[in-house]
């Protein structure tokens, strides 16, 4: 149906109240001939995408601005994705944006249904089990299956690769402030840029609780889980898988088909914008046998006493629901809004639809890579194969060609030197499919000119 505010009927009565025979009378009465646009407006070409149109309109929001629009390869745990405008539009009904934790779940189907959904999602990306709901961020998410992994094994010792986020390390050890006796070693990385086996094997005792393996680790590169799975398990410890690039999941072999046992990380880059620090989308997934020792809610599927659909909390492991000695976290809210938001975009994607926009993060940033690599006095900073992120080693200071790069409206990434100062000259680069050919470009060359 369209929308006509005002029947003809109505229209000639104004028009005789303000004394103007016409509409045309009336515009030009009151505009000068001098503004008034004779050629027509401009319109968009035909049979674009919603990703396209977003794209020019932002382009001439851009004008306002006289460095134009900024091109982001920033990433390091947070990603810069294309958000369906269905996204929002859904989120955003009064039955889901006013929702919150549903502490008499009974009433409450439709929240309940969505966090069953989210959960199922998850599974279905990870391969594993069981997943739950309510995890605060993936570095929440990874201190919480450290101390998952601890009930389970019964041990102390957990072990950390070097090249797990510095930020998700430091979560985990604030955690572990006062749990007793903890030890946890940094296993350091080789020249490609990965956990090194060896490594692990001298590193790691007879009475390990776990491993924990970032995968595409920080630096962008794809560790070897199958080979960590097996070594960790032969220690009788537990391995824990971190994804905080979810779109990795759509090309990558799962976690669950890898050996994993508790699969970790953050969902941010469905659904939901990067909102200088938050909110974020941590996520796990484990198998049946450790599923009461899994923290925040887990939602399940019965029948009503008609023999109806329904929606139940099935687990709720925390100390507001059960005695606090036997809570396995006070994880105390629900973030079930942001579940939906991934939800929603999951669906509209589809499983081919995942698998495609994978792809294209995978084609654009081995674009970038080659582009960046041809430039002189820039070199790939390791070896190993990646996702749509990687390091890249540069001949000049990094604080000052990040300054002179973002002058010319490109945000390069992110320096590694605040992390790893033995990779001083390091730059973390992340592209997707945010980032057009020309964009990719335009940084290569402005990256050429301050180099040389």
């Amino acid at each position: 149906m369209p929308y006509i505010p005002h029947s003809e009927k109505e229209i000639r009565e104004m028009l005789l109240a303000v004394g103007a025979a016409s509409i045309e009378g009336l515009l030009s009465s009151m505009l000068p001939a001098g503004v008034r646009d004779k050629k027509g407006l401009k319109t968009l070409h035909e049979g674009i995408s919603e990703q396209e149109l977003s794209g020019a309109l932002k382009g001439l929001a851009a004008k306002n601005s006289p460095a134009g629009e900024l091109s982001c390869f920033l990433g390091a745990g947070a990603y810069n994705h294309y958000i369906p405008a269905a996204v929002d539009a859904l989120i955003s009904r009064s039955e889901f944006y006013t929702a919150y934790t549903p502490y008499q779940p009974e009433i409450s189907q439709g929240t309940l249904q969505a966090i069953f959904e989210y959960q199922t999602l998850v599974c279905q990306l990870t391969a594993m089990d069981v997943s739950n709901a309510s995890l605060y961020d993936g570095a929440s998410a990874v201190a919480e299956a450290v101390l998952m992994a601890r009930r389970i094994t019964g041990r102390d010792k957990v072990y950390l690769s070097a090249a797990l986020h510095p930020e998700y390390r430091e979560t985990v050890r604030t955690y572990l402030k006062g749990a007793g006796d903890h030890v946890y070693d940094i296993l350091f990385c080789t020249d490609k840029g990965t956990t090194l086996a060896g490594a692990v094997e001298k590193a790691v005792g007879d009475d390990p609780a776990c491993l924990v393996i970032q995968h595409p680790n920080f630096f962008g590169s794809l560790e070897e889980l199958e080979e960590l799975a097996a070594l960790i398990h032969r220690k009788k410890g537990l391995l824990i898988a971190v994804t905080n690039e979810g779109v990795s999941l759509g090309l990558l072999k799962p976690p669950g088909s890898s050996g994993v046992d508790i699969a970790v990380g953050d969902l941010q880059s469905f659904g939901n914008t990067i909102g200088f620090g938050g909110p974020y989308l941590g996520f796990m997934a484990t198998r049946t046998e450790f599923i009461r020792q899994m923290p925040g809610r887990i939602i399940g599927q019965t029948v009503d006493k008609n023999g109806n659909r329904a929606f139940c909390l099935t687990f709720a492991t925390r100390e507001q629901h059960i005695r606090r000695e036997r809570a396995t976290s006070n994880i105390c809210t629900n973030h079930g809004l942001c579940a939906l938001a991934a939800s929603i975009h999951l669906t509209s994607l589809g499983s081919a639809g995942l698998r495609e926009l994978a792809a294209l993060n995978v084609s654009k940033a081995n674009y970038l890579k080659e582009k960046l690599s041809g430039v002189s006095g820039a070199t790939p900073g390791f070896s190993s194969p990646v996702f749509n992120e990687f390091t890249i080693k540069l001949g000049g200071d990094v604080d000052l060609v990040l300054k002179g790069l973002l002058k010319k409206g490109v945000i390069a990434g992110v320096p590694l030197k605040r992390f790893y100062p033995q990779l001083a000259n390091h730059l973390l680069v992340a592209a997707t499919e945010m980032n057009s050919k020309d964009e990719i470009d335009r940084f290569s060359e402005e990256l050429s000119k301050i180099l040389t």
